[in-house]
């Protein structure tokens, strides 16, 4: 079976990106330990564009879906520090591609 590709486009403002990329840093471990999680990688734009890519890989949709309806979500509907108000997103908008891998490499040797 192969695995499955999501990212997460986020678009985010020049004055938010020290903002996404502290609290990506700060969430280290969250995703790590979920079934079927295989890669992460944060990917910053260099140039020509706003938009951030949340890369992820899976070994199956249905592992993503099950760390979309559990984990991820509970942790994106609690509260802010100390159970006070939530921080304002630090993108203006997102948009999720998915893909399933149908071709890999690694280096040789």
């Amino acid at each position: 079976m192969p695995s499955v590709v999501k990212i997460n486009v986020l678009t985010v403002p020049a004055e938010q990106r020290e903002v996404l990329e502290q609290r990506f840093a700060s969430r280290a471990g969250a995703v790590e330990g979920s079934d079927g999680f295989e890669w992460f990688e944060l990917l910053r734009p260099l140039e020509g564009t706003d938009q951030y890519l949340v890369y992820t890989r899976w070994r199956s949709e249905e592992d993503f879906q099950n760390w979309m309806n559990g984990s991820m979500r509970a942790a994106h509907q609690g509260g802010g520090e100390g159970g006070g108000e939530r921080p304002k997103p630090a993108a203006s908008g997102s948009t999720l591609w998915s893909f399933e891998v149908v071709q890999q490499a690694a280096p040789k040797g």
